[in-house]
């Protein structure tokens, strides 16, 4: 298995040394480089085109959001793990929105990190436990005004099926043998979910699916 690629962006040089530590004694992952504001972010990750960028948000210059904006214009590809002090909920949404994959608090520990390292180079979406408690109460408290059985009339009723699962925290193997379906069938079906909601990740597929009342249920 190829090395996940990191870099890492933070203006805070004893916290980028104690990532550069952790990082760099792990098997399967690379230390790719580090950056300490956002325009050295944006032109490090078009050089050397990390699979994974941990991003600090609050920096002098270009801030950790548009940072991730631009990198992401570039390269759709890379993943933006947020790592920051901050956790209020406009912060976080605007990173959700701006396409991160995940976002953790600056106290999370070394599992935490490595953990959620590899899920957002998977793919996947990823918070530290008191950022999922404030969506998941945001997602409560929010008023839906349209029914699930009319939302995303652009999407296949098979689409909608798995669209909510996924909102409702549903990994694809989950999914997959939840529905009977091959892990092949379910990743193309995300796909093409993705493609016709006009989102880039998984995280911003949860937000539009949980703003219109889907995945409300906890996962099976």
């Amino acid at each position: 298995m190829e090395p996940i690629r990191v870099l890492v962006v933070d203006d805070h040089p004893m916290f980028r040394n104690g990532l550069r530590t952790l990082l760099s004694s792990l098997p399967n992952i690379e230390w790719l480089g580090e950056a300490n504001d956002g325009a050295e972010a944006v032109a490090s990750s078009l050089q050397l085109q990390p699979d994974v960028v941990l991003m600090d948000i609050q920096m002098p210059g270009l801030n950790g959001i548009e940072a991730t904006r631009q990198i992401l214009q570039h390269s759709p590809h890379t993943g933006i793990l947020v790592i920051t002090m901050y956790e209020n909920d406009d912060l976080v949404f605007s990173a959700m929105q701006t396409g991160a994959r995940g976002y953790l608090l600056k106290g999370a520990d070394q599992v935490e990190i490595i953990r959620a390292i590899q899920a957002v180079a998977s793919g996947e979406a990823i918070f530290s436990p008191a950022i999922a408690k404030r969506l998941m109460a945001y997602f409560s408290a929010a008023k839906v005004t349209t029914s699930p059985s009319g939302v995303f009339s652009e999407l296949t009723d098979r689409e909608r099926e798995i669209l909510n699962l996924v909102a409702a925290g549903c990994s694809n193997t989950e999914i997959a043998d939840q529905l009977v379906l091959s892990g092949k069938t379910v990743r193309n079906h995300v796909s093409n979910i993705f493609s016709k909601l006009q989102v880039n990740d998984r995280a911003h597929a949860i937000i539009r699916a949980r703003e219109s009342g889907l995945g409300a249920t906890d996962k099976p």
